[in-house]
């Protein structure tokens, strides 16, 4: 039987983050947004809080590319600030949780008419920042201010609760493994531990097959101890996702154009570019076409939602209308992921 590991009032805390730090000194993630692991060059607040956003709810590789558009087309927070709706939530597209775009435009807009373009180097500070959390501010204060904060996203939850073998499920789980991930917190080099943490969940203690014999905190992890790593974080079985329908329609105007609609600010999707499209819903198919044209049947595609998953049947036809008329190409880049698998489905001209 493998020994216990210490119980959370045991652990050896400071040689526990020696040896984190040790280990991310040799095998930090080079990341557009960081600093070298124990550097003292300063990093931008704008660029840690820019990727923070960014990555919530999305993977690296998949925002770094957004990253680097943006930083490269908006290189300050108050060139961000003065970006139209519109240009904004038309480069944000693809990356999903549109909310978080709007929150965006917010809180920039705040740093440069309240702040002077100066984002407040405060855990407190950051909070009342308009679309700013609690794991946003705690994240920038930390990494862009060397404060003390306690950083908890998915990652660091998944290597506290193996650590300390958390057997409440989660989400129930979320305020303990908040609790103990605060008691590794400490004064020194606290930018560096919290993206520490954050780097041994993406690559060593992942969601499956973690590799332990690499991990340098082994030793101190109660559930390598108990032999079933994988167990944790617990997780109650998850409700099947509703279904819902709809039609998208996609209307062309014989120039190689199609007919785009600025969707409602609220809701989902909003304040987006889309397709013209009835409701979507569990029940029967609106099929109620958008102007009187000869629609033809193009198929369907298959999205998921973060509540639910749709099937999308897409319709077809010449036309004309009071709408924003895109070329095809422009509105392939410019609409969120669903509207494009659609326009897709459809044929480009």
């Amino acid at each position: 039987m493998p020994a216990v590991a210490p119980s959370s009032a045991e652990l050896d805390v400071p040689a526990l983050r020696l040896a984190l730090l040790d280990w991310y000194d040799a095998n930090a993630r080079t990341l557009p947004w960081r600093r070298p692991p124990g550097s003292a060059e300063s990093v931008d607040p704008y660029r840690v809080w820019l990727s923070e956003v960014m990555l919530q709810q999305t993977t690296v590789p998949h925002a770094t590319p957004y990253f680097e558009r943006f930083t490269a087309r908006w290189p300050t927070v108050s060139d961000l600030a003065a970006v139209p709706d519109g240009d904004l939530m038309a480069a944000w597209a693809g990356l999903g949780y549109y909310a978080r775009a709007r929150n965006l435009l917010a809180c920039a807009r705040a740093v440069a008419r309240d702040h002077d373009g100066v984002f407040p180097d405060t855990e407190a500070g950051l909070l009342a920042l308009p679309g700013v959390g609690a794991y946003t501010a705690a994240a920038v204060a930390a990494i862009a201010f060397d404060r003390p904060a306690n950083v908890v996203d998915g990652n660091v939850e998944r290597v506290v609760a193996r650590l300390f073998a958390v057997e409440t499920p989660v989400p129930a789980a979320k305020p303990e493994l908040k609790r103990l991930a605060g008691v590794l917190v400490a004064d020194h080099r606290p930018g560096d531990w919290a993206q520490a943490l954050m780097d041994l969940g993406s690559t060593v203690c992942r969601p499956k097959s973690p590799l332990c014999l690499m991990c340098p905190i082994r030793q101190f992890c109660a559930g390598r101890a108990t032999g079933e790593p994988e167990r944790y974080p617990v997780k109650v079985k998850k409700a099947a996702k509703p279904h819902r329908q709809g039609v998208a329609w996609v209307l062309r105007d014989g120039q190689g154009r199609v007919a785009l609609v600025r969707r409602p600010d609220r809701g989902l999707l909003g304040g987006m570019l889309g397709l013209p499209t009835g409701e979507w819903s569990e029940g029967p198919l609106d099929q109620t076409p958008p102007v009187d044209a000869a629609w033809t049947d193009a198929g369907a595609i298959g999205h998921v939602f973060t509540h639910f998953s749709l099937t999308l049947w897409v319709r077809v036809a010449d036309g004309q209308g009071d709408y924003i008329w895109t070329p095809e190409a422009e509105a392939l880049a410019a609409l969120p992921t669903v509207f494009s698998k659609a326009l897709l489905r459809s044929g480009i001209a």
